[in-house]
């Protein structure tokens, strides 16, 4: 039954309570949508090199990339719902996507496999820095939540990088 007292919140707009005020849920929202973005792109990237690898270490990068793809994705759902729980909309769409990554697509016939890995190095690399800076938006909005995630999928991106790298190396020639 509606009733007067409940007519305002079930037509209210989907705007979560949040005590961290308006410019804030604004400035987190923004940050963590761009994030959103990228995260969806390199998802995307990583699938593609996953599907079209090939090679003589074929089995080794397919199973790589899909575990790495694997582990962007569930970021995805969490960094969207913690833009809802702050009191932000989120991205709802492909074409929204589209403008917002910072991620480049490769919609090449043909990558190499050594050209796949260092490509997903360097985004991988780039992501880490943007996480990076949105903890620092976290840290000047006070909001200890989601720099937790962020440092956590900050040493998650580094790990990839590093297993990028490892893998693209010559076996005698180190550091590179």
């Amino acid at each position: 039954m509606i009733t007067e007292e409940t007519r305002p919140r079930r037509s209210a707009q989907l705007k979560t309570p949040s005590d961290l005020g308006a410019e804030a849920t604004r400035d987190l929202s923004g940050a963590l949508n761009i994030l959103l973005a990228d995260l969806f792109a390199l998802y995307l990237k990583t699938k593609n090199f996953h599907w079209h690898v090939s090679g003589p270490h074929f089995r080794d990068y397919h199973v790589m990339l899909d575990e790495q793809a694997d582990q962007i994705f569930v970021m995805t759902d969490t960094t969207a719902e913690r833009v809802r729980k702050l009191g932000g909309g989120t991205i709802r769409s492909i074409g929204q996507i589209g403008k917002l990554q910072r991620v480049l697509d490769n919609d090449a016939e043909y990558v190499s496999p050594l050209d796949m890995l260092a490509e997903l190095r360097e985004d991988n690399q780039r992501l880490a820095a943007h996480m990076r800076e949105a903890h620092g938006v976290c840290d000047e909005r006070g909001d200890v939540a989601t720099a937790s995630l962020l440092e956590v999928w900050i040493d998650e991106t580094e790990k990839r990088v590093w297993y990028l790298f490892e893998a693209s190396r010559r076996g005698d020639a180190p550091g590179r």
